[in-house]
């Protein structure tokens, strides 16, 4: 499970978001009020809290994706976050007069959450550097299955070029996507590959998904574990580990982030599938979204103890 002697410099795209989380005892009813007993303000964003889990589990991490007008505070607030971290945010792209994204979040006792967003629909219309540039020295890229209006053809030319495109899907797909095409792994949530496939069964759903796409297909089912298609075309499982959750905020995502790296170490998809689990299972265990992702050491220490 060690990372090489030369750490992997993992590409991720996506649009980061400045998140206003509040925790309640329960989420209130519709036209009523509920007192917060915690306010913390937060970068997230499925990209971004992929990359700081990559970042702190040791993988070297470069970001890519538009951020709100030079003039504004969140995407400043976001890109000191992400400098801390040691994020390389040479290839953000500030859009002019537009906002960055940004979230309200409901953590109930729980740990579910309930949130509402808002995305400049400018955003969209960014332009990416040149593959060349994003390419460099990659050795794998990570993309939020939503931006793949502005980054297709970058996902073809990495697959062309051997790199590894890792997609996390967060929402339904449409069958014609090019994602499907432009992917070699693709990591649904349960809800999302049943909608995209029009299949209420998780696995049923994955083997209509791959009569359309040659990617590598799994769904992550929270506390059920991780259900995916192997060479054969066969169902597995890979368990999730047991622990009292406390915020599931961003475990999705740091999932995608420690999956994408452990493959790109050459751990394959078996063991990249349980150390992601060990990352998200971690993670649920304290308040946070990506900046709650846990630390190499403390996967390392997670597994001794399991054994």
């Amino acid at each position: 499970m060690a990372p090489s002697e030369i750490a992997p410099r993992i590409l991720c795209v996506g649009m980061p978001v400045r998140d206003l989380t509040f925790r309640v005892e329960t989420v209130p009813a519709r036209g009523s009020k509920a007192n917060a007993t915690h306010l913390a303000e937060i970068c997230g964003g499925n990209a971004l809290n992929a990359a700081i889990s990559i970042a702190r589990l040791g993988g070297r991490v470069a970001f890519a994706g538009p951020m709100g007008d030079a003039r504004e505070t969140s995407s400043d607030f976001i890109l000191e976050r992400m400098a801390a971290e040691g994020i390389e945010i040479t290839h953000i792209m500030r859009m002019p007069d537009s906002a960055t994204p940004v979230s309200a979040i409901i953590i109930d006792a729980s740990g579910e959450r309930t949130l509402t967003i808002y995305r400049d629909p400018t955003l969209w219309t960014v332009k990416l550097p040149h593959a060349d540039e994003l390419l460099a020295d990659c050795q794998a890229v990570l993309v939020e299955s939503r931006c793949g209006a502005f980054c297709i053809d970058l996902c073809t030319e990495a697959l062309r070029r051997g790199i590894p495109v890792i997609v996390g899907v967060d929402r339904a797909m449409t069958l014609h996507d090019g994602l499907l095409k432009a992917a070699s792994h693709m990591l649904f949530a349960s809800e999302q590959v049943q909608e995209t496939a029009g299949i209420a069964d998780d696995g049923a759903a994955l083997k209509r998904l791959a009569t359309l796409t040659p990617a590598f297909l799994a769904a992550t089912r929270g506390p059920r574990g991780t259900i995916w298609l192997n060479e054969a075309g066969t169902l597995e499982e890979t368990p999730a580990f047991p622990v009292e959750a406390v915020d599931t905020l961003g475990a999705g995502d740091v999932f995608h982030g420690a999956f994408t790296l452990r493959f790109a170490e050459g751990g394959g998809v078996r063991e990249a599938l349980r150390f992601a689990a060990a990352a998200a299972a971690l993670k649920c265990t304290r308040h946070g979204g990506g900046p709650a992702a846990p630390q190499r050491f403390e996967i390392e220490e997670f597994f001794r103890h399991r054994r």
